[in-house]
């Protein structure tokens, strides 16, 4: 999905340095010059390939690198509204990337070969997040900062503990799968008490984007919090979920009429958009809703219906930056490298005012992420005490619903810029070098 020159704010032109990409000028941009390229990362094995979105600041040292990852049956190209404010941040380069077989990323088949319930999350899980790690490797990136939206934040996580050592920062924006659910461990799924995840195909804009945080107890309490329980899924739509039928088989089963179908839910979902942008955006998603299927068949292994995970974020979090690290070693003959402990890493939970992810998943997560950091300093090395930089917070960013990045960018850039400011500070100190 490339983004409009009418609704970019700089001027570009073709780049001499990088072919195929889009370099803008010093004298249009600002903020720039900036260099902006969307590319096809190879991968190993068959047809395995990451569709890639970097945005480089022309002239400047690159101090820390941010790497974007998209929600359910989505894709990079839903950031439209955040790529130009946040590539603004100084020594910072941007990434966005569509997750294997999402998007315009290649869509090998997707099979689970395990027997065991938590081995087939296991596997799952690994499908992605496998690829992200070698698309790192192919980039040299050692460290780097990773912003995930609702499943891409659950991947985000689920990356974080599989390698650890390599983020600097970890940003989710309404994360699926943070809360624990009875319902939810049972391998034959059974239909749960409460479930949420249709909201995101009903939910009217005009609901999503008024205000009506309130103030509790000194916590902000989003709509969610106050709305009343939902009724469970009937039990057709179990029956689909267990048999892995994807909602986007729908789209392709309808031939023709799959526009319309689509259109039932850009329309509705991002009403609040120029008619242009609305436009642009339904034709973006109805390409990608009509693609061969493969990643999008992950969701059942991964959540119950609904959106509760089977391998819930919050039994997990207290891991997070707490692991032990071995180093690679440089070559066979070398001594190996001592191994290290993670220190922690700032964790940040983000949600829309009108949600339908439950924002009191955040705030445990977040107690969860305070108590893991006291656990740990009171065992720690002088060496480790001195390197700590653990921390957890809750963003509520207002006016805005699940796809909160869209629906109020200005608040949503703001706060990831303020992010990455800090992170970026955190490493300049870290390397002798004034802030």
């Amino acid at each position: 999905m490339a983004i409009e020159s009418s609704s970019n704010p700089v001027a570009s032109v073709p780049s001499a340095d990088h072919p195929g990409a889009t370099q803008t000028t010093a004298q249009a941009d600002p903020y720039g010059p900036r260099v902006w390229k969307s590319t096809m990362v190879p991968l190993s094995g068959k047809n395995r390939a990451l569709n890639e979105f970097s945005v480089t600041r022309v002239g400047e040292e690159v101090d820390d690198t941010l790497v974007m990852l998209h929600g359910y049956g989505a894709g990079l190209g839903f950031y439209y509204k955040n790529f130009e404010s946040i590539s603004r941040a100084r020594g910072w380069k941007l990434y966005a990337l569509d997750m294997l077989g999402m998007g315009n990323s290649s869509r090998p088949p997707f099979k689970i070969h395990a027997k065991d319930p938590a081995e087939k999350i296991t596997e799952a899980e690994s499908w992605f997040v496998d690829a992200l790690e070698e698309w790192r490797k192919i980039r040299n990136i050692e460290k780097f900062t990773l912003l995930g939206h609702s499943l891409g934040g659950y991947l985000a996580v689920s990356y974080a503990l599989k390698y650890p050592g390599h983020l600097n920062k970890l940003i989710l924006a309404s994360p699926v799968g943070v809360p624990e659910d009875p319902y939810a461990v049972n391998a034959d799924m059974p239909e749960p008490s409460e479930s949420t995840f249709q909201e995101e195909f009903t939910v009217d804009q005009q609901a999503t984007t008024s205000p009506s945080t309130q103030q509790k107890g000194g916590q902000t309490v989003t709509a969610a919090a106050n709305a009343p329980k939902k009724r469970p899924y009937p039990g057709w739509l179990v029956w689909l979920w267990d048999a892995n039928v994807s909602p986007f088989s729908l789209v392709r089963l309808s031939g023709p009429l799959g526009p319309r179908v689509v259109s039932g839910w850009t329309s509705r979902r991002f009403d609040h958009l120029p008619a242009n942008e609305k436009q642009t955006l339904h034709d973006y998603a109805y390409s990608l809703f009509r693609q061969r299927g493969s990643g999008e068949y992950v969701l059942p292994y991964l959540l119950a219906p609904g959106a509760h995970a089977r391998r819930p974020i919050i039994n997990r979090v207290a891991s997070l930056g707490r692991q032990v690290v071995t180093p690679p070693a440089t070559d066979a003959l070398s001594t190996p490298a001592p191994v290290v402990r993670e220190t922690g890493f700032p964790v940040v939970f983000m949600y829309g005012e009108h949600d339908w992810m439950d924002v009191a998943g955040g705030l445990a997560a977040e107690e969860k992420l305070k108590q893991a950091r006291q656990k740990a300093l009171l065992q720690a090395t002088e060496d480790e005490k001195r390197r700590e930089n653990g921390s957890a917070k809750v963003v509520v960013v207002p006016r805005a619903g699940h796809h909160l990045y869209l629906d109020n960018p200005d608040d949503f850039n703001r706060v990831i810029k303020e992010e990455l400011e800090e992170t970026r500070q955190h490493t300049l100190r870290d390397r002798g070098q004034r802030p």
